[in-house]
């Protein structure tokens, strides 16, 4: 016997898809069952994402957002996922998931109050835009730092287990956040606890401005599920229906063998990484316009128009219905005055502590000697 050692070359990883460019279905593809309404609600809440983020990047740029990021070009990897678990399952998201939590009911205007901070903020104003959080729909509250949502997964999908729910959780992360510490630890302990996690890596090609080829020599994300003892499978990100399949597949084995589950979804991300960001600076428009060409939404729409299940006509009007819609939303929310100051720390604790009231009179001093700096608090002490 020969002392061979094993690299990636020798273990291929393949990529799982069902429809081409065009909308058609690979012959002999296994799909998993899905409904014309159910795909057509897919679909619908696909566009308005699209919709919603052309709207927002341009109210950013007008100074009536601080901020914003896309999910433009990766609907069908957060749709396809999403849609393929039961609203009991708890969702933890990066920051690209407003096609997940549109699908789950997030309203139009839960949207724009979060984004804008105002009173109704379920959030309380207290996170950046695009931070979301409901309860309601179990979606776990959007943490800025990469990556912190990985390790508290597989904790809260651990505690499904235990207390024997039918439910499992599910997780998603990019690339980037694959290369920090929590992803490691994070899947070794659903691993080894066999937590029933199912964990979604978004590779869209940057971490930022870094491309995949400087963050790992590896083969992508999946081959690191392989390493720690998860089943894994790598699925192309811009085919709806072998996401929603990978997906349909991933959650049945994480809830039959309480164990988790790697989906790594190969995409790109056709927006800048976030409204401070200029992708011109480390990317070129023809590498861009051929992932254009790839667009999830067309490939959608496409198979779609196939089945007879939806129509140009449809498209346009639903098109225009989402833009006035989320124009006029936009409009009347983000006159709404901000949160009360109060409410800063007011749940913080079941009661403020004297550091926090002391901290919280401290402000208010403060915001009274100098209220020309502090417009929106007006009347909200």
């Amino acid at each position: 016997m020969k002392a061979e050692f094993i690299t990636s070359a020798n273990l291929p990883i393949p990529t799982f898809s069902v429809l081409n460019a065009d909308g058609v279905v690979s012959p002999g593809a296994e799909i998993a069952p899905l409904t014309e309404a159910k795909a057509r609600k897919m679909y619908s809440d696909m566009l308005f994402t699209r919709v919603l983020d052309e709207r927002m990047v341009a109210a950013q740029r007008q100074g009536r957002l601080s901020f914003y990021l896309t999910c433009t070009g990766e609907e069908a990897a957060v749709m396809g996922t999403a849609a393929a678990f039961s609203e009991h399952d708890m969702i933890m998201g990066q920051y690209r998931e407003q096609a997940a939590l549109r699908f789950r009911g997030f309203t139009t205007k839960q949207f724009m109050n979060q984004m804008f901070s105002n009173e109704l903020d379920l959030g309380k104003g207290r996170q950046m835009p695009i931070h979301y959080g409901c309860r309601a729909l179990n979606f776990m509250t959007i943490s800025s730092p990469l990556g912190t949502q990985i390790p508290q997964a597989a904790g809260y999908a651990y505690g499904q287990k235990l207390e024997g729910k039918d439910a499992c959780t599910l997780c998603y992360f990019g690339d980037g956040a694959a290369s920090e510490g929590d992803f490691h630890a994070g899947l070794n302990m659903a691993a080894v606890l066999k937590c029933p996690v199912v964990f979604v890596a978004r590779n869209n090609g940057y971490a930022i401005s870094t491309p995949t080829s400087e963050q790992f020599a590896g083969d992508g994300i999946a081959s690191r599920g392989v390493g720690y003892g998860i089943k894994t499978i790598r699925v192309d990100g811009n085919d709806i229906l072998a996401t929603y399949t990978a997906a349909v597949a991933a959650r049945a084995m994480a809830l039959a063998n309480k164990e988790p589950v790697l989906i790594e979804t190969m995409s790109y991300r056709l927006g800048a990484h976030s409204t401070s960001d200029d992708p011109s600076g480390y990317r070129s428009r023809e590498e861009e316009d051929k992932w254009r060409d790839k667009d999830p939404i067309n490939r959608m729409k496409n198979w779609l128009l196939a089945q007879g299940w939806w129509s140009e006509d449809e498209e346009k009007s639903t098109l225009e219905e989402y833009r006035s819609e989320v124009l006029a939303t936009m409009k009347s929310e983000e006159k709404h005055p901000s949160p009360k100051l109060e409410e800063l720390i007011n749940d913080v604790y079941d009661v403020p502590p004297a550091h926090l009231q002391a901290q919280y009179e401290s402000l208010k001093k403060h915001i009274e000697l100098y209220p020309e700096h502090y417009p929106a608090t007006s009347g909200r002490l």
